[in-house]
């Protein structure tokens, strides 16, 4: 076992002393030892339940004669870091948490390990720190909130609190009935209930094999979830003594496998930084362009929020991630799973239990998947959209520039009504190095739906966007501003076209214009220059490289 390297031989003596410090008897020697990362805290809604989770992966692993060692891992709630300072630190956190993960793991010599998870970057963030250790991993996800309730009207939290804001500017909702969806939107521990980045990750994560089945859906704070957490302990016991690592399940199959079942649920645009960082993590090569290729071919058979109206409870109730599959058994790569089980096998014999929210491929809600990847003098090396959450009318759009150097300074401008109708906003210097951190653009784009403006307007930024984010919103644009990308070239008044359909985003400018105007670009200061983020700036990789940090 791994753990003997801390257990055994006589030079081990003060290894031995430290660990019944901890109180370990000298029987729980000779058991292998499993390592638990759990980002419970008291800040994030899908992290308070985590104790309980503990107590049953806990009682897993000690039912199949192992030893558990929990150990705690940073967690950033995105809901509370927006339209901040704090949106600059998510995005780097996944990185931190890789880290802590890998060192903490690695210095204690643990045979296997269980992450429990929820949210935005820290399910990703586990899942590179697994491909990295390469020892038995099983990934544990602590479940969707369910619906908040205002009278016999359902609510999720990011689609109804963060567009209210605007509605509520507009006279159209009371400051009562604000205060009212505040305290009903988030009625409990989860993640938030719709297709947003926590849950498109969970879902994800069960879909490349790393989750037991029905781990992605299962509900927050319901026994399923208890009970899924101590199969959890019991099977990393199992991985170990069969040694089967993740290096075995997390490959360039179940990786293509993830990509087909976020196509087909219209998951979180983000999803595409965190499936190509993991892809990193493995030594696995994944493009831009494989992204938009498997969502050419799959059709797009959910109709889930923010895009939707379904939420992930109703996933859950029709048969989850396998009922998915299900869906998509002929297409998917047969691959090994954490649970035993091969990729097929589960597929085949799952099933759907509600043909409306699972829709069979023929009667799909659209022909292509929910992401698709831009190109063009704009963005040379791509710019992603959620192109399942844009209407028809505004697949296709032609709008003047009005430029902006961060997320604040457009804010104020929605907010005072100052956007007309045609506009395409530029949001630049908030990419991985320019923000630093890539902030999302939830709450500019959501003021522009509350104010009745999303097909009207569109915005385009090199930061990102939410998993909350619907309307013809384009993030990721590479190269970024920072970076010298052409969109430091953008003036007021430019002509930009978007093209969803035909995966084209242009600038109305010779190539010779934008490379002039780039000469004399002027770039700002750094918005931090300062602590671990000074650190990260200088070390990050472009989005479309999954924004990894790299230091070739």
């Amino acid at each position: 076992m791994r753990s003997d390297q801390i257990k055994k031989g006589l030079e081990r003596a003060p290894h031995r002393a430290l660990l019944f410090g901890t109180g370990i008897s000298k029987k729980d020697l000779s058991k292998p030892f499993i390592a638990v990362a759990s980002s419970v805290n008291d800040f994030i809604p899908g992290h308070v339940g985590m104790r309980d989770l503990e107590r049953f992966v806990e009682r897993g692993i000690v039912s199949q004669g192992a030893v558990p060692f929990f150990f705690g891992v940073p967690g950033i709630c995105d809901g509370l870091a927006m339209g901040h300072e704090g949106m600059h630190y998510p995005l780097a956190s996944r990185e931190l948490i890789a880290d802590s993960v890998e060192s903490v793991v690695k210095a204690h010599c643990a045979d296997g390990l269980v992450c429990i998870t929820n949210c935005d970057k820290i399910t990703p963030g586990m899942l590179m720190a697994v491909a990295r250790l390469n020892i038995p991993a099983i990934i544990l996800t602590a479940g969707p909130m369910l619906s908040g309730r205002q009278g016999m009207k359902r609510l999720s939290f990011v689609r109804d609190t963060f567009e209210a804001l605007s509605l509520t500017k507009r006279g159209e909702m009371s400051k009562q009935e604000l205060s009212c969806l505040e305290m009903e939107a988030c009625p409990g521990q989860g993640s938030c209930q719709g297709l947003y980045t926590a849950n498109t990750m969970a879902c994800l994560t069960e879909a490349m094999g790393m989750s037991l089945p029905g781990c992605g859906t299962g509900l927050a704070g319901m026994a399923k979830k208890k009970r899924l957490a101590q199969a959890s302990g019991e099977r990393i016991v199992e991985l170990v003594k069969e040694n089967i690592t993740p290096s075995m399940i997390m490959n360039k199959k179940s990786l293509e496998n993830a990509i087909m079942v976020d196509m087909a649920l219209g998951g979180s645009s983000n999803t595409v930084l965190h499936l190509m960082a993991i892809a990193h993590e493995c030594g696995i090569e994944i493009s831009l362009n494989e992204f938009d290729e498997i969502s050419k071919k799959t059709p797009h058979i959910t109709d889930l929020r923010p895009g939707g109206e379904y939420f992930m409870e109703d996933l859950e109730y029709s048969g989850g991630i396998p009922a998915v599959m299900h869906r998509l058994k002929d297409r998917l790569n047969d691959n090994p799973t954490v649970c035993g089980t091969n990729v097929k096998k589960l597929a085949n014999e799952s099933q759907v239990l509600n043909e409306e929210i699972v829709r069979p491929l023929n009667k799909a809600h659209h022909k292509e998947g929910g992401i698709a990847v831009l190109f063009g003098n704009l963005a040379p090396e791509g710019a992603v959209v959620k192109q399942s959450a844009v209407s028809e009318k505004m697949m296709y759009f032609k709008g003047k520039a009005r430029v902006y150097n961060s997320e604040e300074a457009v804010m104020k401008d929605i907010l005072s009504a100052k956007v007309e109708k045609g506009t395409v906003l530029v949001v630049r210097y908030e990419g991985p190095r320019g923000g630093p951190g890539m902030r999302e653009m939830l709450a500019p784009t959501a003021a522009i739906v509350g104010m009745g403006m999303s097909d009207d307007v569109a915005l385009i930024t090199d930061g990102r966007f939410s998993g909350g984010t619907r309307g013809p919103c384009l993030g990721h644009i590479s190269p970024e501003a920072a970076a010298g990308g052409p969109i430091a070239a953008v003036k007021n008044n430019d002509e930009i076209i978007i093209d969803i359909k035909n995966r084209k985003l242009h600038l109305n400018l010779t190539d010779q214009e934008i490379a002039e105007r780039l000469r004399h670009v002027k770039h700002p200061p750094p918005k931090i220059n300062t602590g671990w983020l000074k650190r990260y700036a200088k070390m990050v990789s472009s989005a479309s490289k999954g924004a990894v940090l790299d230091i070739e």
